[in-house]
């Protein structure tokens, strides 16, 4: 088998779908991989070191996107749709819920694609949950965003001139980027609180050392998703987080509803009530926001209260996001060989079945095909 690995083209992006070390565990599987010169600059990864890993370099796309098996991180590009050959495979963040035209040319061009995103979250595929992996980059990086933004110190202080107390943290969504997020922000010294609607998640919100916000608003859904609220619910749901709020002086948040837009948990009238230097770090720009003042991919300030919305946040730490990115791709390719290290796709496995986006030039995925039929 034959892997690609370009370099990504989406504007902000840094990552990288393979890294050498990954590299040189698929050689000894007897998998070749042709990366594109300077796929892996952004990480801070050169060329030199994926050909140490056993790797060859392509200057020429066409030879990397002509490979068995192309690994990216982002949606291909409809140029790069058609350097792929029809029976050829794809993996990589591919967007089925939120990209009906590449899944669409994907599925005309004869590709079997498999989404990263769309790995059934079972126990069996834990090493292939990319989501997880990046998101756990992105709640660290948030609790950074919120201590850089803030004017008050995360610690308390104890000095000559006084004493400073810790700064009260909030995060909306106890998720992996979520727990991750109050992890971090716990580490800094600040005070923290957890909420979700999934009220299962109190006892690992409390196990890291934070708080649990019960607004009494329950919305435990499936694959440990949460689901969308009733209009009822998220009107009470609302009022009791503006109350809350205004207590805080950093708030987190990371709810998302896959396939939907973000909810919005803050509303203009919790963000005037809080403090004057106050912060929101809002991960669910990319959906939307669930801030109602938030600017997608902006930092604002509103009403004294910074507002930032970073997108694609993994891609600012390339070098651990692409390692363990790789690492999950790794698991994943390895489903894909048979003993003697060939390419053979076994659909009845539910990990490939359930990840698999395209096929025989249809889409094979639900949730995407509902989203091309509707338009």
């Amino acid at each position: 088998m034959r892997v690609g690995v370009p370099k990504e083209t989406t504007p902000g992006e840094r990552r990288v779908a393979l890294v050498p070390d990954v590299v040189r565990r698929l050689g000894t599987k007897g998998v070749e991989v042709v990366v594109e010169s300077g796929a892996g600059a952004q990480a801070l990864i050169p060329d030199a070191l994926f050909e140490e890993a056993g790797a060859q370099i392509a200057v020429d796309p066409g030879e990397v996107w002509g490979a068995d098996v192309v690994v990216t991180i982002a949606p291909p590009s409809d140029e790069d749709i058609g350097r792929l050959g029809s029976g050829s495979v794809l993996v990589g963040f591919l967007g089925p819920l939120t990209n009906p035209g590449t899944v669409s040319a994907l599925a005309r061009a004869g590709v079997t694609a498999f989404a990263m995103e769309a790995i059934p979250r079972i126990s069996r595929a834990q090493s292939m949950d990319a989501l997880s992996s990046q998101s756990n980059v992105a709640g660290y990086k948030a609790a950074l965003l919120g201590a850089e933004h803030s004017t008050r110190f995360y610690p308390m202080l104890m000095t000559a001139a006084g004493t400073i107390p810790p700064a009260k943290v909030l995060v909306l969504g106890a998720g992996v980027a979520g727990l991750q997020a109050l992890a971090t922000a716990r580490r800094l010294g600040a005070q923290t609180t957890g909420y979700d609607v999934r009220p299962e998640v109190a006892e690992q919100v409390e196990s890291l050392g934070a708080k649990f916000l019960d607004l009494g608003v329950e919305a435990a859904g499936e694959g440990g998703y949460a689901r969308e609220l009733t209009d009822e619910e998220k009107a009470r749901q609302q009022q009791a987080l503006t109350d809350a709020i205004a207590g805080f002086d950093v708030v987190i948040t990371t709810a998302l509803v896959p396939g939907r837009p973000a909810p919005k948990l803050v509303t203009a009238e919790a963000v005037e009530a809080m403090k004057p230097g106050s912060v929101i770090v809002d991960l669910a720009g990319e959906s939307g926001g669930n801030a109602e003042l938030t600017e997608p991919g902006e930092t604002v300030v509103k009403h004294d209260v910074t507002i930032v919305s970073p997108l694609n946040l993994p891609a600012s730490m390339p070098e651990h996001a692409s390692q363990l990115y790789a690492r999950n791709v790794q698991a994943l390719l390895e489903l894909f060989l048979d003993d003697e290290g060939n390419l053979a796709l076994d659909f009845d496995d539910e990990i490939l079945a359930g990840a698999c986006v395209t096929r025989d030039g249809e889409i094979v995925h639900e949730g995407a095909k509902a989203k091309v039929e509707a338009g």
